[in-house]
């Protein structure tokens, strides 16, 4: 059966925000302990949206709520009716300061920290002025904090896995090879000349397992028929650096930051393979980014990896 067109003058905003808790909480009744109504109240107001589209917006599981499809279609559109309210309320109790917007960024553990920073910088430079605040985290944990809105976006070296159920879209920064680095120490002239036999002869520091790279890292390894020792796994890629700056071992990074990485650590680059390839992305609830810091932080993004 078609559905009625629906006028948006005709849509009650009261009716979509019962709706929305009650999708975010999976249950009527735990909706009603968090709007302190009866449920009654919010079983009229499930069922008036429900006349007015035209459809049912869930189906029972157990005791919990599944959305149905129509259901999942204005959930997803509600996120960003409420979060938009959400900064307008900031905007408006902030008095005189509230010009500046407040970004709350998840960073999951494995993006190493110069790529962070090349990323958020542009953010911080739009008018009126941004108050950047960074949470690490592993990545699943960060996108459990996405979903509810804990976080404006997330920065991850691997998309929003569909297991987690979360409603939310990641959007493809780019991609880049991988570069290999050494200490002066550790004769990086002669490392270059036989690249990349030349890792076999010197103690290596990777990624931790956990990280999405690793597994391309150590399948390339294998297909270039090396044979090498691990002298270090590291979830934290800063200290992977500082290790590799003090000539524990060589260690890979991404190619797009190469000469940052040699400027800062004092190391130099040997070789690198356009055969690893390192994405980065930025996870949102939003499918079309509206946030104006976001847009900035993908948009720069993208510049940044244009080139790698």
């Amino acid at each position: 059966m078609d559905r009625p067109r629906l006028d948006p003058d005709q849509l009650n905003y009261h009716h979509l925000r019962y709706f929305w808790i009650v999708a975010r909480e999976g249950s009527i009744s735990r909706a009603c302990a968090r709007l302190h109504v009866s449920q009654p109240t919010i079983s009229g107001q499930l069922r008036a949206l429900e006349e007015l589209l035209g459809g049912p917006l869930f189906t029972r599981s157990g005791r919990n709520l599944k959305l149905t499809t129509l259901g999942d279609t204005v959930a997803r559109h509600a996120d960003g009716i409420f979060a938009l309210g959400q900064e307008l309320a900031h905007s408006i109790n902030g008095g005189p300061e509230a010009h500046e917007q407040r970004l709350t960024v998840g960073i999951s553990d494995q993006v190493p920290k110069l790529v962070a920073y090349r990323l958020l910088k542009p953010a911080l430079e739009i008018p009126g002025g941004v108050q950047l605040s960074c949470i690490e985290d592993t990545p699943k944990r960060l996108f459990g904090e996405l979903a509810i809105h804990g976080l404006d976006v997330v920065l991850s070296d691997e998309p929003l896995p569909p297991s987690l159920g979360v409603r939310a879209y990641s959007h493809l920064l780019g991609q880049t090879g991988v570069a290999f680095f050494a200490a002066k120490s550790l004769k990086p002239a002669a490392l270059r000349r036989d690249f990349p036999a030349s890792l076999a002869t010197v103690p290596l520091l990777l990624p931790h397992e956990s990280a999405a790279i690793r597994q391309q890292i150590s399948r390339w390894l294998v297909d270039q028929g090396l044979a090498v020792r691990i002298a270090g796994e590291f979830q934290d890629s800063a200290l992977l650096k500082v290790f590799g700056q003090a000539g524990v071992g060589v260690f890979p990074a991404p190619a797009t930051i190469a000469d940052t990485i040699i400027a800062q650590y004092g190391v130099e680059e040997i070789g690198r393979t356009d055969s690893i390839r390192e994405s980065f992305y930025a996870v949102t609830v939003e499918r079309r980014i509206s946030n104006p810091a976001v847009a900035a932080l993908t948009k720069a993004g993208r510049r940044t990896f244009e080139k790698a």
